[in-house]
């Protein structure tokens, strides 16, 4: 990479690890030093990494690239370099280390023992939270006598290198037991071999870049670290929406972490977009989420599958086999079913959200009218997979089913303007009592995704709508001069990227050509300057909570690659 990126945004990481290199240790939390944090049964750091000069802790400049992190001090720097996915090397000149357990105290069920492993003299700290070892074994330098060995309950555990001299160490994640460390390669070699590795990932997955799109380099990175191998219950390789705390696949983003991988790694991008329905129920339901250690099921999230297949099948470079169709469609249709049937109250044509967390835009202004609504978002998302699952059903033989489903799509259509078109934006309604109310909320302009699918007015008077939304840096979610308009609101006012790409795409199916490049144009500046923020302040273009978000850094990709074809 050509400029160093910061490991307080993106944690340094390797794919196919579950761990990565950071000073965020919790959501939200920022600790002084850079720790080996796990997120193997949820986020937890293990270890604590001081760089020590003069017998004391040393303030360093930490700098990072896809191959190296670097402490940097006036006495000298340190390295660290990842081997492969459960280890990383360190190395040392002039500047010391210290490496220990986060956790300061043991008890019964928590915390980090350490022992000297009699087979090799190497350091082994067993972690309680992740159920793995962390095993140090040093290949040059003299280490100070360790503290803590054999150590119960509270006290410090630590091994550590002094400064002065060259030192080498590496620090390995294993379950039970491994072998005694042997190395294969000199950490030169390791590191270029990495290095030369990402620039292989880059060019696969953007090989359009050029100056004009000076963030596909970052964004490429951010997806490659952020990814896991099979692991708990994730069956199959998986991109995590970050390696900080939002540590988790939630059944919407994995579409567009699988838009941007479809062209350089189909494989990866397949397995992307199958991730929740690993993990469909027996009504058809999709969970929550899915992570290491838990599978949510308490919500779920907005049938936007079908809008992500076709899209999916027009980037991936070779057609799916039948097979693979074959199952799609069994398991798309059985996740259409779910909101026809599950989620349809009697007589009641429009399916219904049962709390905005369903919807994916948790506590938008929408639903401060109520939680359980029939919202045009909704249906609109649904129309457009009940047509995609009807294609499906056409490219599989099957065109008794596919003109049913397709008889359906055009009863929800018919319903969704019937029942919540205004005339200018669609309201929500209450499915019990009928009720609708209005919302100046981004959502009630989201059917716009439908594009060409829609009325000419009605395409004419959403995209109207949709200016009052657009700030400088994007499309807020609550306009600025909103009474419920806030900063940092999450869904009451940020700009977010799932939402950017799908109003995109529909205006362009819409004929909105000008605006779908203006909405563009803006939300790729905005990474450009900001970064991949989980979402971003509307009035200001400033990043807000997690800063290492994967779908943002997709949608980047997506539009990015878009506008270089264009071009």
């Amino acid at each position: 990479m050509t400029t160093p990126f910061s490991v307080q945004e993106i944690p340094f990481s390797y794919p196919g690890s579950w761990f990565d290199i950071s000073p965020v240790v919790a959501e939200g939390t920022y600790a002084d030093d850079l720790h080996l944090v796990s997120h193997q049964r949820g986020m937890h750091a293990i270890l604590r990494f001081e760089p020590r000069h003069a017998d004391a802790r040393a303030v360093t400049r930490v700098t990072a690239r896809p191959e190296t992190l670097r402490w940097e001090h006036r006495a000298g720097g340190v390295e660290v370099v990842y081997e492969t996915a459960d280890t990383v090397r360190l190395r040392g000149t002039g500047l010391g280390m210290r490496i220990g357990a986060a956790a300061t105290s043991l008890t019964p069920f928590s915390g980090t023992y350490l022992y000297r492993d009699p087979r090799d003299g190497s350091l082994v700290f067993t972690s309680y939270e992740t159920g793995r070892r962390y095993r140090i074994t040093v290949l040059a330098g003299t280490p100070q006598a360790p503290a803590g060995t054999g150590l119960l309950g509270s006290g410090d555990r630590h091994l550590e290198l002094p400064g002065g001299s060259a030192w080498e160490l590496v620090v390995e994640e294993y379950e039970t037991s491994r072998d005694p460390y042997r190395a294969a390669a000199s950490f030169e070699e390791v590191s270029r071999g990495t290095a030369e590795a990402f620039q292989s990932y880059l060019q696969a997955i953007a090989p359009w870049r050029d100056a004009g799109t000076p963030a596909a380099e970052l964004a490429t990175y951010v997806l490659w670290s952020a990814t896991v191998a099979p692991g708990g219950f994730l069956r199959r390789p998986a991109v995590l929406m970050s390696k900080h705390w939002m540590d988790k696949v939630w059944s919407w983003d994995h579409c567009f972490t699988a838009l941007a991988l479809a062209e350089g790694d189909p494989g990866l991008a397949w397995d992307q977009f199958t991730i929740p329905f690993d993990h469909q129920d027996a009504t058809g339901a999709l969970p929550d989420s899915v992570a290491h250690s838990e599978v949510l099921c308490n919500f779920v999230k907005p049938p936007i599958h079908g809008w992500a297949l076709r899209r999916l099948r027009e980037r991936l470079p070779e057609p799916l086999s039948r097979d693979q169709l074959t199952e799609t469609y069994r398991r798309l249709s059985d996740w259409t079913t779910f909101w026809l049937t599950q989620r349809r109250a009697p007589g009641q044509p429009l399916p219904h959200y049962q709390h905005g967390n369903d919807s994916g835009w948790d506590n938008a202004t929408v639903f401060d009218a109520g939680r359980v609504l029939e919202t045009a978002d909704l249906t609109a998302f649904l129309v457009m997979q009940l047509r995609e699952v009807a294609a499906l059903a056409t490219e599989l033989g099957d065109e008794q089913a596919a003109g049913t489903w397709a008889a359906t799509a055009d009863q929800l259509h018919t319903a969704l303007l019937g029942t919540l078109w205004d005339g200018s934006r669609f309201l929500a309604r209450d499915p019990e009592t009928g009720v609708t109310t209005s919302s100046t909320s981004l959502l009630a302009l989201m059917p716009v995704c439908l594009g060409a699918d829609l009325p000419d007015e009605v395409r004419t008077a959403l995209a109207a709508g949709l200016k009052a939304h657009l700030t400088p840096y994007g499309l807020a979610t609550e306009p600025l001069d909103s009474p419920r308009y806030t900063s940092d609101g999450y869904w009451r006012g940020p700009i977010w990227a799932p939402v950017t790409l799908l109003i995109e795409d529909g205006l362009r199916r819409a004929g909105h050509d000008d605006l779908a490049d203006d909405v563009s144009s803006r939300f790729r500046a905005l990474c450009e300057t900001s970064g991949f923020a989980e979402n971003f302040d509307a009035g200001t273009g400033a990043g807000l909570r997690d800063r290492a978000y994967t779908w943002t850094a997709a949608v980047y990709l997506v539009l990015a690659a878009d506008h270089q074809r264009r071009r």
